[in-house]
């Protein structure tokens, strides 16, 4: 089976959050299982010189961009195995940073086409074109409207994943001929709600489409998530289903990781004691073995839940023993409270701003609680790399939130889970969490029992392939 996987996106090339982490892990798992997965993306002006150095041209061919033609170079790059083709055009790449231009639309229909265009030229036909997000929902409009009765490209499947579905590629109806080169007899694919909508026209056209875990694909069904979309979703709600996200289980080690001050293990977890004492004294907390720290790694905006958190935790701190760790950045408003609160309780609470990535692997390590009350969460990875390194999850049930942790109540669970976006609700879990922590043996089981959890991409690759087999039955 062949696979050519889609993105704006992929480590370890460029990569600006979540999508890159994917782009770059899943491909690399469905190689190990001997499934023939292929990268495209953009030949981005980011990419450390020396990777492109490193690069082999392939060729060269002009692609249709509404009614002009664009030069498009196709490199070639490979990493763990798999093969990276790099579509480069300097006028639409050759720029700092990856998204937030004016002429996004163009840009990306200009890698959605490419990536078709290119296929003969490098002499790669695959089974299943597996796009990502609003960036290259083109594709399959693309191949529904220009090639898939060409004898060459026919029998090929496509697939959209919805990474977050707030991102759809919104803009007005004049870019429909002028910058997309749709049809007017094709118009109505992308038209919606008076506007031109993207990843609605992939939604039409794709053969399959995913979400990055199950509950978030029956969530975006309803209003409150789904950013308008639900109708459209509802419609072809047949075509729809969640795989969950993984996490590269080798990178996220406390066994071998570089980052942690102690490497520690399942079997094995003493380490993480000193982890506890190093991370104290480099945050300046107050040097105590035993009271419990809650982290949080986290982008400071509304819909992670920083209001419930910001209404609940004066009471926290004034009626527990507890130590908080929070990183991230984002809002002023939360970035200014998480900074009181600092100021507030000296020696307890710690706000370190911005995005070290060294730091938060410590964090991951050092802390007992991890908290994420998010209001919606697609898939969430935070709660994954936590319990791979023993800090016991506090999540709102949402999305990928609610299929990775199961509430520890019946002692089975691997986390503590609240369902109603309310401060007191989420109190109440971190309660029950401290609680447990005062049990030293139960804690240790939990611990164990968490660290023992099976996030890896092997088992998301194992569930996309049946998924790709499905369809190429269909």
């Amino acid at each position: 089976m062949r696979v050519l996987f889609c993105t704006s996106e992929a480590l370890p090339f460029a990569a600006t959050g979540g999508l890159g982490d994917v782009s770059g892990s899943l491909p690399q798992a469905l190689r190990t299982r001997l499934i023939g997965c292929r990268i495209v993306m953009p030949l981005y002006d980011d990419i450390p010189q020396e990777m492109k150095d490193n690069m082999q041209f392939i060729t060269s061919l002009s692609v249709p961009v509404a009614w002009r033609r664009q030069y498009c170079g196709v490199f070639q790059a490979k990493y763990n195995g798999v093969i990276y083709y790099l579509l480069d055009n300097q006028y639409y790449f050759k720029r700092p940073g990856l998204y937030g231009y004016y002429d996004d639309a163009e840009r990306f229909a200009f890698l959605s086409r490419a990536a078709l265009e290119m296929l003969p030229c490098v002499d790669f036909k695959p089974d299943i074109i597996h796009c990502n997000d609003w960036q290259t929902a083109m594709t399959p409009v693309y191949y529904h409207m220009f090639y898939a009765n060409q004898d060459w490209y026919r029998g090929i499947k496509t697939l959209i994943t919805i990474h977050n579905i707030q991102y759809q590629g919104k803009y007005g109806m004049e870019l429909l001929s002028d910058v997309l080169g749709v049809p007017q007899n094709q118009a109505h694919l992308l038209e919606y709600e008076d506007c031109v909508n993207i990843l609605k026209g992939a939604i039409e056209c794709a053969n399959w489409v995913t979400t990055v875990s199950p509950t978030y694909a029956e969530e975006i069904l309803d209003p409150w998530y789904a950013h308008r979309l639900d109708g459209i979703l509802r419609q072809r709600s047949w075509k729809l289903s969640g795989i969950l996200n993984g996490i590269d289980v080798d990178s996220y080690n406390p066994a071998t990781d570089p980052n942690v001050y102690q490497h520690y293990s399942v079997d094995d977890m003493s380490g993480k004691a000193e982890n506890k004492r190093r991370l104290q004294e480099r945050l300046y907390l107050e040097q105590d073995p035993d009271v419990p720290m809650i982290g949080m790694v986290t982008r400071m905006v509304s819909h992670k839940g920083l209001d419930l958190v910001k209404e609940a935790a004066d009471d926290l701190m004034r009626s527990t023993n507890v130590q908080f760790v929070i990183l991230g950045s984002g809002d002023w408003e939360y970035e200014s409270f998480f900074r009181e609160m600092q100021d507030r309780y000296p020696g307890r609470f710690c706000t370190c701003i911005g995005y070290v990535p060294e730091l938060s692997r410590k964090i991951y390590a050092a802390c007992d609680i991890f908290l994420m009350p998010s209001k919606s969460e697609p898939c969430g990875l935070s709660q994954m790399i936590a319990l791979r390194y023993g800090a016991i999850p506090v999540v709102r049930e949402t999305g990928g939130l609610k299929d990775s942790i199961q509430d520890s109540g019946d002692g089975q669970g691997n986390g503590f889970t609240f369902y109603t976006y309310h401060a007191g609700d989420m109190r109440h879990a971190i309660d029950r969490a401290l609680e447990g922590y005062a049990n030293k043996e139960g804690w240790h089981t939990l611990m164990d029992r968490a660290m023992r959890c099976d996030n890896s991409w092997g088992r998301s690759a194992n569930e996309y392939i049946r998924l790709y087999k499905k369809l190429l039955q269909s």
